[in-house]
């Protein structure tokens, strides 16, 4: 009784329109030995050559007995103009990423020494500006050297 059966391969588009493709009935001969068991087979269909994006849609193979109809789960296939190029931009991303960190490392860095600089000037000046303090206040014992010296 199953022996005997129809594969049926079709197409829907985005409007649910079916569209048949191919068909083939197939009469499968059971070995001696193998009656009353499952089997499984693989029936292969290439679909080729796409002809343009209206061949964009979910493709489904349908095996139909005498009373029973089963149905696969589909494959959605999209179908792109030629030419099209897939754009990545991970790596460009990535570049623009490292040279933007890098420039914004450079300038805080740049700035921080510049500061510092101009904060915390040579050693030797401040002993400079406090002997000139010290020689201008007038005391009455001689200038003694500061402590931290």
């Amino acid at each position: 009784k199953y022996t005997k059966f129809s594969i049926c391969y079709y197409r829907i588009n985005s409007l649910d329109q079916e569209t048949s493709i191919y068909s083939r009935w197939e009469n499968v001969a059971i070995p001696s030995g193998e009656e009353n068991k499952t089997a499984s087979l693989s029936y292969d269909y290439r679909i080729m050559p796409l002809e343009n994006t209206s061949s964009t849609g979910t493709y489904y193979c349908k095996v139909k007995w005498n009373d029973i109809q089963k149905m696969g789960k589909g494959v959605f296939v999209l179908v792109r103009d030629t030419g099209y190029i897939n754009t990545s931009y991970g790596w460009e991303i990535l570049v623009t990423l490292t040279v933007l960190l890098s420039i914004l490392s450079i300038t805080t860095t740049a700035l921080l020494l510049w500061k510092r600089k101009v904060l915390c000037p040579r050693r030797n000046q401040p002993n400079i500006l406090r002997q000139e303090v010290e020689t201008q206040l007038p005391s009455a014992s001689p200038a003694q050297p500061p402590v931290y010296d």
